[in-house]
């Protein structure tokens, strides 16, 4: 059974190919920008609110969030579901960047997370790194953090990003 892109996004051709990662790749290839990705997740999911990419690289991608009454739990604490969808995004949109295009069918493997403390502030921020890279995997660390403190992560995560099969 193989995926398809059945839906058209403004700005992204679904090839349905994928491009396998090297390290040239990292020197002169388009990556998407932030706008692109932005673009291209709001046309694919009309009305998601949440999770905007800020940065991205060829091995890092950076998203952050409001924190609204949606994501918080009594006491304004970030809720553990909310910092996971971050985290998710982040590696999410570093595969993008690892690839060299905006793949939305590109799917989390795998993800673990550990909670290291209460999560609480205006604004929450995800910076995802790249760990390791493959034909068809993309394996990611994940920092989150709320407001400016970014040396003192509320939680870390880890995860595997897997890329639809080449036709």
């Amino acid at each position: 059974m193989s995926l398809r892109m059945s839906r058209t996004v403004p700005g992204v051709e679904p090839t349905g190919a994928v491009l396998s990662y090297h390290p040239a790749m990292a020197n002169g290839t388009h990556r998407p920008t932030p706008e692109e990705i932005n673009s291209a997740v709001h046309a694919a999911f009309p009305g998601s609110e949440g999770a905007l990419c800020r940065a991205a690289g060829a091995d890092f991608a950076v998203v952050q969030r409001e924190i609204d009454p949606t994501a918080a739990r009594p006491g304004g604490l970030v809720s553990g579901p909310s910092q996971f969808g971050l985290a998710d995004a982040a590696l999410w949109f570093l595969t993008f960047g690892v690839i060299g295009r905006i793949e939305l069918m590109a799917l989390t493997s795998d993800m673990d997370i550990t909670f290291l403390r209460p999560a609480s502030g205006e604004l929450i921020s995800a910076r995802a790194d790249l760990l390791s890279a493959g034909s068809r995997k993309v394996v990611g660390a994940v920092r989150v953090w709320c407001d400016d403190r970014e040396d003192a992560p509320c939680s870390v995560a880890k995860g595997t990003y897997v890329l639809p099969r080449q036709h």
